[in-house]
């Protein structure tokens, strides 16, 4: 049989294949967000509800599954690398068993324990609906993320990025499906309505997991004439196989529990600070605003980000095995350099424009300016940290970003404790801007720790003339320009929101033409880019 070229993509396709698929995943998620937000019934108090329950979930949903996807793409193409195919395809079988079954207890534990958790740990007992509902979920996602991550392995990302975009699609039209006839049925009852907007997301991981199953299916003859035609194989054991995955699954998914747990300090411990001061009510709705509008916006320029993170931890496994450090020194400069022209413009323009975004967005829950400005600082470093943490995790580092986000973490804990209860009234970083501030130092020391342990380990060199330099100055140009441009568009036209849209555009056309005159691209760099 004629010898077949195993389907690849460039490291660059790969980036742009999921970078539009997060476009499209981010766009759908912000279309129900802005739904629910806006719902009579919903707003901020839904958020509240909704969120606090998502955030268990997600830990949940880490511990049995968050490393996978990245823990097996590494050791499949560490395989697929040298020629073994048997062996890539031994490490997915042993894994899709393995953590099928992990899942398969995470949704037990978390379906018989939903009342407990949202009494006592959350203090929002209307969450319990909402861990019910999402229960079922984990495990569909667990096994869903062992193909995902066999399939990025092989260097074929279009899988993962089909299935993201598939995923929120459904979650989308289900949200607002569900939402509306709960609400007719239920006579606008917010706690169910919360729980129906959850109950979505474990109906679209359905079917994102029958549309890998699907997919697998039909590769299956071309994986076997590979398998046939492996090289370099070495039979191992199941259980010298398992102890492969788990000492890279296991870091890997401690650095996700140190994410999830981030978000988590701030369900277990907004309301109840708050509480000092405020009431039940307005101590949820404070948490609404932080977790449900805040979170959904500051997040848009981290599913860009992703794509990079996602995609380097292929290449950087495969380039290590066999031993190109060069293309590895390359590719990671460029993508940190991507990473920061990603994080500054949204940073800033968010932080400018925050009042306006959210009359724009969510004109029946307008409140949270300031909060969401001290959120936007975090975004700079949140977007660094994906790429060197993805970095670390290709070079084998597996847990460094697992101690130095736990560094931040246990920082970010102490300033809740110690800013949240207090009244804003008296001190300005006070109450729910605490804990939002919290997280931007969380994630600023988390990135400073992982980056010099980077630079040490591939002799980085950063020229800060044009990783820092050059993009504060675009920033600056981009940054008087649009405020400028708000207020004379403002005395013309006198729509808020007409107004919004066209400076944030006018904005990023300003900044995108600061990129292009500074040179803050070399040459060997602008042909990284597809064409």
């Amino acid at each position: 049989m004629k010898k077949r070229a195993i389907q690849k993509e460039s490291f660059m396709q790969s980036v742009f294949v999921l970078m539009f698929s997060q476009i499209l995943v981010k766009c759908l998620g912000v279309i129900y967000k802005l739904y629910l937000t806006n719902r009579e019934g919903f707003g901020d108090i839904g958020n509240a509800i909704y969120s606090s329950g998502f955030q268990i979930y997600a830990l949940f949903l880490t511990i049995s599954s968050m490393g996978v996807p990245n823990a097996v793409s590494k050791l499949i193409s560490e395989k697929v690398a040298i020629g073994d195919h048997k062996g890539a395809h031994h490490i997915f079988k042993i894994a899709l068993i393995s953590f099928g079954t992990l899942g398969f207890l995470s949704s037990t534990i978390l379906f018989l324990g939903a009342k407990f958790i949202a009494q006592n740990v959350l203090q929002i007992p209307e969450a319990e609906l909402t861990l019910v509902a999402l229960s079922p979920s984990i495990f569909f996602v667990s096994i869903s993320c062992v193909i995902k991550g066999y399939f990025s392995g092989r260097e074929n990302l279009k899988v993962t990025a089909n299935s993201q975009t598939l995923e929120q699609f459904f979650k989308t039209v289900f949200s607002i499906t569900l939402v509306e006839i709960i609400s007719i049925l239920s006579g606008v009852n917010t706690t169910v309505m919360a729980a129906g907007a959850n109950l979505a997301t474990s109906l679209a991981t359905i079917l994102c997991f029958s549309y890998l199953y699907k997919y697998y299916k039909n590769m299956k003859k071309e994986i076997a004439w590979e398998i046939k035609n492996t090289v370099n194989h070495k039979a191992t054991r199941v259980r010298r196989t398992l102890k492969q995955i788990l000492s890279v699954s296991v870091p890997m998914s401690l650095t996700g529990i140190m994410g999830t747990i981030n978000k988590n300090i701030d369900s277990m411990t907004v309301v109840r600070g708050l509480k000092n001061f405020l009431s039940s009510e307005q101590a949820k709705t404070q948490y609404g605003i932080l977790s449900g509008k805040v979170d959904t916006l500051v997040t848009l320029p981290m599913s860009l980000n992703i794509a990079f993170a996602t995609a380097l931890i292929p290449s950087i496994s495969s380039n290590k095995a066999v031993g190109d450090i060069e293309i590895i020194r390359k590719r990671v400069s460029f993508s940190m350099l991507i990473s920061i022209l990603i994080g500054l413009p949204f940073m800033f323009c968010m932080i400018i424009f925050a009042e306006p975004i959210l009359k724009l967005l969510f004109p029946n829950a307008t409140s949270g300016s300031f909060i969401y400005q001290i959120s936007c600082l975090s975004i700079i470093f949140i977007v660094l940290e994906q790429t060197i943490s993805a970095t670390l995790h290709g070079l084998g580092k597996l847990f460094v970003p697992t101690v130095a986000l736990g560094t931040g973490v246990i920082i970010k804990l102490i300033l809740n404790l110690l800013l949240i209860p207090i009244n804003p009234e008296v001190f300005i970083l006070g109450g729910t801007s605490g804990a939002a501030f919290a997280t931007a130092v969380c994630h600023m020391i988390a990135v400073s720790i992982e980056f010099k342990i980077l630079k040490k380990e591939i002799n980085l060199k950063i020229d800060y003339k044009k990783f820092i330099v050059k993009p504060l100055i675009a920033i600056c140009v981009m940054g008087g320009t649009s405020y400028y441009t708000y207020l004379y568009l403002f005395s013309v036209i006198k729509n808020v929101n007409m107004v919004t849209i066209l400076s944030i555009l006018i904005a990023f056309v300003i900044y995108g033409i600061s990129v292009v005159l500074l040179r803050i691209f070399s040459k060997e760099e602008k042909f990284m880019v597809p064409y």
